[in-house]
């Protein structure tokens, strides 16, 4: 398989951080100066200069929310010396009152400080962990396009870097003696953990894609994986996860082949149909065959030459936007029937971006696979993935 550097593949998807961007000293300046300036118009308009105090000493937790550690304690600092400065000027009752005002600012000013530091700390290993996660991504899902002797393959891979929101979302697609293979999977869960599993079940694809004769065996294999991986994830105390993967086998002929193990179905675009393909209902994730006294059946559907099937995971069918609504996939589908292969993926990463005003909580996995023109060694050759359970 020749696979090529292109900038839609993971290895160049740009980076969400997950987190608002920190203050600029202007905007600081400008809250201090600004908040200050309001309160002392309002307190000489009202005659209550000391009812500064109450409110400018909660600006710097305000401040410590977004801000550096170093800002926050210019904020601290600034609104101490001005609580300070309206008690000389306007003084409580009491020296006593002027005295726990000022002792009361300086104590949660000092949390304050305390505050910033500890998030910019967590924050720091947060971005370390994200980026640690996002490269080992990068490195194990290769780049689009794809191309084996059957298929051209664009796509999109996005993960969400915030927090533990990292899911387990991976692709391949992989030329064999039995014809291209494709695969896609979505981990339950999100987090390190999740990643884990998602890369256990792709490496058992890659190998059993080469060396398994069937479709059935190569989904065998892969249930397989997971079980054993779950097997030891209980052993080091972590939880068991299912794995919803959608397996596709195309050979020689239009007629192609497909598992579906709990996945989201794929959808065809072509000058005749565009929309879902029915393939009736999904059979069970992997991890879970022991639930189902039956074993996965194998589904065969059209795909016919220079047409393009869609695959993707549910962080593009369950993209909401800001009403709660979600990204509906089914009915922009049919918008781009005449929408060239290379341009769909490009098109869907604008419109979720747009749909879900850039705020997106899962994994967007999404593989386009353009089918190619029949050859004459295309059409003379038999259909090698052809499974027995035909």
């Amino acid at each position: 398989m020749r696979v090529s550097n292109d900038p839609g593949g993971p290895a160049a998807a740009p980076r969400r951080s997950g987190r608002a961007a920190p203050l600029s000293w202007p905007a600081v300046v400008l809250w201090l100066v600004g908040i200050t300036a309001a309160l002392a118009i309002t307190g000489v308009v009202l005659s209550r200069e000391t009812g500064l105090a109450p409110f400018l000493v909660f600006l710097p937790t305000l401040i410590s929310g977004r801000g550096t550690v170093r800002q926050t304690a210019v904020a601290s600092a600034w609104a101490t010396l001005v609580i300070a400065g309206s008690l000389i000027r306007s003084p409580l009752g009491t020296p006593a009152a002027n005295a726990s005002v000022l002792v009361f600012a300086v104590a949660l000013n000092g949390l304050s400080v305390a505050q910033a530091a500890r998030r910019v700390l967590r924050e720091g290993e947060i971005t370390r962990l994200r980026s640690a996660a996002a490269a080992l991504q990068r490195q194990i899902l290769r780049p689009f396009p794809l191309t084996t002797g059957e298929l051209t393959v664009h796509g999109l891979y996005e993960p969400v870097e915030e927090d533990s929101l990292v899911g387990g979302d991976v692709y391949e697609v992989v030329a064999t003696p039995y014809g291209s293979r494709a695969f896609i999977a979505d981990v339950q869960g999100k987090g390190l953990p999740a990643i884990s599993t998602a890369f256990s079940v792709l490496s058992s694809f890659r190998e059993a894609a080469l060396a398994e004769p069937t479709l059935g065996g190569v989904v065998a294999a892969l249930e397989e994986s997971v079980l054993r991986h779950n097997s030891f994830a209980v052993q080091t105390g972590e939880e068991e996860r299912f794995v919803t993967a959608f397996v596709l086998g195309v050979g020689a002929e239009t007629k192609v082949q497909a598992i579906n193990c709990g996945h989201i179905p794929p959808y065809l675009i072509d000058e005749e149909r565009t929309g879902r393909v029915p393939l009736g209902e999904a059979s069970v994730p992997l991890g879970l065959a022991s639930l189902s006294g039956e074993p996965r059946p194998v589904k065969w559907f059209d795909f016919p030459y220079g047409s393009t099937l869609l695959l993707c995971t549910d962080g593009v069918t369950e993209a909401r936007n800001p009403a709660g609504a979600f990204y509906p996939l089914e009915e922009r589908v049919a918008s781009w029937k005449g929408v060239p292969a290379e341009d769909i993926a490009p098109t869907v990463r604008h419109e979720l971006q747009e749909y879900t005003r850039g705020r997106l909580a899962d994994d967007t996995a999404l593989l386009i696979l353009h089918r190619k023109a029949a050859t004459s060694a295309t059409t003379e050759s038999s259909n090698p993935a052809e499974d027995p359970q035909r």
